[in-house]
Formats: C-alpha cells, sequence, structure tokens
C-alpha cells in the first residue's frame, strides 16, 4: 500500500486525523519538500510530532520513484505532501506508477494554495484560468511562458493564481512581481504595467495569513513578511469581487467602477 498524505498549508495541526492515522499505522514514512513547503514546520518538527522516523526524498527520488516502490511492495508506506497530494503532476505519476508495480495506492487530502488564496481574497474560484509558476531567472535562463499564459487568462477575463519558486529559497512577492515587468519588457505585449492590479498572499494557511491588493508599483514596496508568498493577477472583476479585495486586501476602492 502506498498512501499519499496531505499535510495542508501551514503547520503540524493541519492534518486531517485520517492522515494521522496512516502515518501512526505506517511501516515507512516518506516526505518530499520540493513542490511545496509547510509554513511552520520542518521535518524534525513532523518526526518528534508523530513519533515516527521520516525519510526526506530529493527531487531525483520522487521523480524516479525507485525508492517508493521498492518499499511499498511489501510494506505500508505513507508519502507525506505539504498541501494537497494530488495537485503536483509528479505525485499523479507516482501514483500511476505504483498501480503499474500491482501497489494498491490511497490519496487522504488537504487544503491547497488552489482553494485557500482564492477563498482568502474573495474571489471566485471558477473564474480562475491555468495556473502558472515563476521561476528565478538564471544565467542565459530567462523563461517567459507565465507570460503566455497570463495573457491568454486576460484575454478570457479570468484570473491567474501565480506560484512562486522555492528552491534554492522561497521566492518573494517582491521579487515575482519585479520578475513580471521584466517578462514584460521582454515580451511588450502590453498586459502587465506599475499599474497593473495585483494581489498578495503571504503564509496561507497559518495564523498570520496576510493579504494585501493593489498595484504593483505600490505592493512592490510593501513588507509581507516571512514565507511562503503567492500573487493572484485578477481577471475581469464581479462586483462581488472587487468589493472582496477592497474590504478584504485593501485594493484601491477604484477598482469598484
Amino acid at each position: 500500500m502506498l498512501t499519499f498524505v496531505g499535510l495542508g498549508l501551514g503547520g503540524l495541526e493541519d492534518i486531517t486525523l485520517r492522515g494521522k492515522g496512516a502515518i501512526e499505522n505506517a511501516d515507512v514514512v516518506f516526505a518530499e519538500f520540493y513542490t511545496s513547503k509547510l509554513i511552520n514546520a520542518d521535518i524534525e518538527d513532523l518526526e518528534r510530532f508523530y513519533g515516527k522516523r521520516i525519510i526526506l526524498l530529493g527531487r531525483d527520488d520522487v521523480e524516479d520513484g525507485k525508492i517508493i516502490m521498492n518499499e511499498a511492495q511489501n510494506k505500508n508506506v505513507v508519502l507525506l505532501v505539504a498541501g494537497d497530494p494530488m495537485i503536483a503532476t509528479t505525485h499523479v505519476a507516482l501514483r500511476i506508477m505504483a498501480q503499474e508495480f500491482g501497489i494498491e495506492t490511497r490519496v487522504i487530502h488537504n487544503a491547497s494554495i488552489i482553494s485557500v488564496a482564492p477563498g482568502l481574497l474573495g474571489l471566485q474560484n471558477y473564474k480562475f484560468g491555468r495556473t502558472v509558476s515563476i521561476p528565478f531567472p538564471q544565467e542565459n535562463f530567462f523563461p517567459t511562458s507565465a507570460y503566455d499564459h497570463i495573457m491568454e487568462n486576460l484575454r478570457m477575463g479570468l484570473h491567474t493564481l501565480i506560484l512562486l519558486d522555492i528552491n534554492p529559497r522561497p521566492m518573494s512577492a517582491n521579487e515575482a512581481m519585479q520578475i513580471l515587468l521584466e517578462m514584460e519588457k521582454v515580451r511588450g505585449k502590453g498586459i502587465i504595467s506599475e499599474d497593473t492590479i495585483i494581489a498578495v498572499v503571504a503564509r496561507a494557511g497559518s495564523e498570520d495569513a496576510l493579504v494585501r491588493a493593489g498595484k504593483i508599483k505600490h505592493l512592490i514596496k510593501e513588507d509581507f513578511g516571512p514565507p511562503l508568498h503567492t500573487l493572484v493577477l485578477p481577471g475581469k472583476l464581479h462586483f462581488a469581487e472587487a468589493e472582496a479585495l477592497v474590504k478584504l486586501a485593501g485594493a484601491p476602492e477604484e477598482i469598484l467602477d
């Protein structure tokens, strides 16, 4: 048996009762934190909380899958994942691999940034288009695919959830906004400017979660505190959504017009 357990977004107490039970009954517990991380807990905290040894896997270990499959063929194995375990395509591929090995699988879901960020901002979840990710630029490597997907979402009036790189460290919302402005300089389609309304969600799922919305030229100067940070670039706003951004996230009242 291979059980995928979502840990939620905040800390140790965000796990479901089913998830906690799966860990307690497991022969082997793995965890991976390269697709996402908990805000208020690390691997040592998890081991103390569950009273279990937890084996932290790297990206190559998870994508290869051999270590997990070898154990799950004759043991009860759990893989811990921050957020919801089936949001990352890597975990879907692992589940398919397990079934090809004849290993039974089950999934214990939890909160995901994909549902929590819209909820905190008061935006309607069904009005989101394709989610995009912003990686750290590297020498001779400045991908702009996120820009293209944002442009397509905006064309359809849809909001864009923008996930930020966490390797080798968590990217800040300020850095991500600067990268978006740089993408505009490269692509030049006129979809992003310093006057673009954008929303910041910081530490979603934690007690000190923060949401802010406003023009990039203003938010890029603000301090949103510790990671993890996420951005939302709104598309066409329903009046109720605009009102929520104003009242819940401090957006300028001009968006109500």
